[in-house]
């Protein structure tokens, strides 16, 4: 009989049941018992019991074997991807280290909420102290991504506070790793800086959360590539292009060859597969994302060209990109040696198709005159920068939501990453993170920056350190929220409560309450353009914060609400802000909405029983949110 084992329990208890079941296999053949012990049924605390049990299922458990290798497998099987099939790994280590990080992890989201509920919920300003917090953990990154992952991925109605904070701090911890990505990049030399590698860069940093990878988008051009061959094969079966081997870096010498290049580029991007500029709507931030333009096959001129670019050298013709004024465009040398005079080269205008322009008729283009050094090529430092410039124009050109916010903070993160001395850009950005009231330390920062680089700019720096050093006055001495009972007098006429699923009887959205207010207390200039005084009780009825299906955030009267006869869920991308979890008929609210509204809940399931007795649970099922959530979008009353 084995001896019993006294080796330290590593995460389970009672092993009284492991020693019986021990008992019977320490006699089986070693390979069997790693194979009974990697049975689906059995988890890590089993394992642990039995590695208790003695010394030698302890030592058939042992961290290096497939035991434990493969209880880290069956419970993190994304991570698979970061080890090497050959190498040996102390897996019950890396199986307590992931789990730590996991427990951590969820004990920061978990703060969050309480930490920044009565704030506006940023992502920097939630996550600064988050994420340093989960820095000083000095655990590997892609554990803390497959924690994070691992919550956004739980029940789709239920921890939604919890999935909410996750999701934005997965955000930051992307958008942190792609910046460092940015800045190796940058480091290169020039002739090693591929325009598509920083077009990806870019992409990723905007969206953080989506699947864009360069490995993706490089198999996806090369698909475009082969067609291209195919097209070239049937049009020159010996053209030198299609000798050349995937990776292949080479210059096809001959000008005629590379016009085949051009014809077939054409024939396969533009009549083939469709692609065209984005005319219609010019001014969408996805005409700028290289996975959207491969997607949707439509772009703007920079877009497009970084496409048509990167096909032409990979079949051996060299283009450059020119930063002509308002309408990007790629030049074709026509001379055997690079030339330095304008009229040496064709003008290839993607958005037009690949339309050949000669040089002055690209003016025809922008309906002006311009100088020779507009028709020059730039590095892809200089294409990046008016790449970033376009989605900085577009995020300035918003309409002041969470959307615009959001997309002018990437796009001067990452100008100011590529050109990190820009006076002008560095106060926009030191101005935009002091009207969203965020993260005033690093204004200071941008600030002290902009004084060092410009003493002239001292009237505007002296203005916003002034303000700036008063917000974090404020900060320190917060105020206390107000809290809402409905028992008390002043509240009486409030029919209705937090986490309700509500229609407007008017303009027929569907709405979830999360706040309330016995009277109107919108200024008497919001009053009047809403035209209140239209309803039949005016102002003086109370009114509710509603977030809406279609993503915004409105502030309806009472008379305008109604219970929704079949409730749904509310596909509202703050609706984690407030609510915990989504239960058939209404919303449960969170600790800290229950903190400010303490009775409306009990209120909420009265309601709910009332309405809703009997009715069959709804599926939960809605769409994904189609427009975005609008701090000030306060419509329909």
């Amino acid at each position: 009989m084995a001896t019993p084992y006294t080796g330290d329990r590593v995460l389970g208890t009672n092993a009284v049941i492991a020693e019986i079941f021990a008992k019977q296999l320490t006699d089986l053949p070693a390979e069997l018992l790693e194979h009974i012990l990697c049975f689906p049924v059995l988890n890590h605390i089993d394992i642990c019991n039995v590695s208790c049990t003695c010394k030698r299922l302890h030592d058939v458990c042992h961290g290096r074997g497939k035991v434990w290798a493969h209880q880290y497998k069956l419970r993190w099987p994304r991570l698979q991807r970061f080890y090497q099939q050959n190498e040996s790994y102390d897996w019950l280590k890396e199986f307590k280290t992931r789990h730590m990080v996991g427990q951590q992890i969820r004990r920061t989201v978990e703060s969050i909420s309480k930490r920044f509920f009565t704030e506006v919920p940023c992502v920097g300003q939630v996550l600064g102290d988050s994420f340093a917090e989960i820095e000083s953990l000095g655990a590997p990154e892609h554990f803390c991504e497959d924690e994070l992952l691992g919550i956004l991925n739980s029940d789709k109605r239920k921890c939604l506070t919890l999935k909410y904070y996750a999701k934005k701090i997965l955000y930051f911890l992307r958008q942190q790793n792609i910046l460092r990505n940015l800045k190796v990049f940058l480091e290169r030399p020039p002739e090693q800086q591929s325009a598509i590698e920083g077009a990806v860069l870019v992409d990723q940093y905007c969206n953080p959360l989506a699947d864009v990878t360069l490995e993706s988008i490089s198999a996806q051009i090369e698909e475009i590539t082969d067609k291209v061959k195919k097209y070239l094969r049937v049009k020159n079966a010996t053209h030198p292009s299609l000798r050349a081997s995937q990776g292949d870096c080479f210059v096809l010498e001959n000008l005629e060859f590379q016009r085949q290049v051009i014809c077939a580029l054409n024939a396969v991007l533009y009549d083939q597969l469709q692609y065209k500029g984005n005319e219609r709507d010019y001014y969408n931030p996805l005409n700028s994302y290289i996975h959207q333009v491969l997607l949707r096959r439509t772009g703007i001129p920079i877009s497009l060209s970084v496409l048509y670019m990167t096909l032409a050298r990979k079949l051996g013709v060299p283009l450059e990109p020119v930063n002509f004024p308002n309408h990007f465009l790629l030049r074709w040398c026509q001379n055997q040696r690079r030339s330095d005079d304008i009229y040496d080269y064709v003008y290839i205008d993607t958005f037009g198709k690949g339309k050949q322009l000669a040089a002055k008729e690209c003016e025809n283009l922008i309906r002006h005159q311009v100088g020779a050094d507009y028709y020059s090529a730039i590095s892809t430092s200089e294409l990046l920068l008016r790449m970033v410039g376009n989605l900085l124009n577009i995020g300035k050109r918003g309409e002041g939501n969470e959307k615009s916010y959001q997309l002018l903070r990437d796009s001067l993160d990452l100008y100011l990453t590529i050109n990190p001395d820009n006076v002008q850009y560095l106060l926009l950005q030191a101005r935009l993170y002091f009207h969203l009231g965020i993260w005033p330390e690093k204004v200071l920062d941008i600030l002290q920056h902009i004084q060092a680089l410009d003493p002239s700019q001292h009237g505007a720096v002296g203005y916003l350190v002034q303000h700036t050093l008063e917000h974090i006055q404020h900060k320190r001495h917060p105020v206390e929220p107000e809290v809402k009972r409905r028992s008390v007098p002043e509240h009486r006429d409030v029919q209705y409560s937090v986490g309700l699923i509500m229609k407007h009887k008017r303009s027929g959205y569907n709405c979830v309450i999360y706040g309330w207010d016995p009277k109107c207390t919108m200024s008497q200039e919001w009053i009047n353009t809403m035209r209140v005084h239209q309803l039949s009780k005016g102002a003086d009825q109370p009114f509710y914060n509603v977030l809406v299906q279609d993503g915004t955030c409105r502030y309806a009267a009472q008379e305008n609400l109604e219970p929704h006869s079949a409730p749904l869920e509310i596909a509202h991308p703050e609706v984690g802000r407030y609510f915990t979890e989504f239960s058939d008929t209404h919303y449960i609210a969170n600790e800290e909405l229950q903190a400010r509204y303490p009775e409306d809940m009990c209120k909420t399931h009265r309601t709910v029983e009332e309405l809703y007795h009997g009715l069959t649970p709804n599926s939960g099922q809605s769409p994904e949110p189609t427009a975005n959530f609008q701090e000030h979008d306060l419509l329909d009353p």
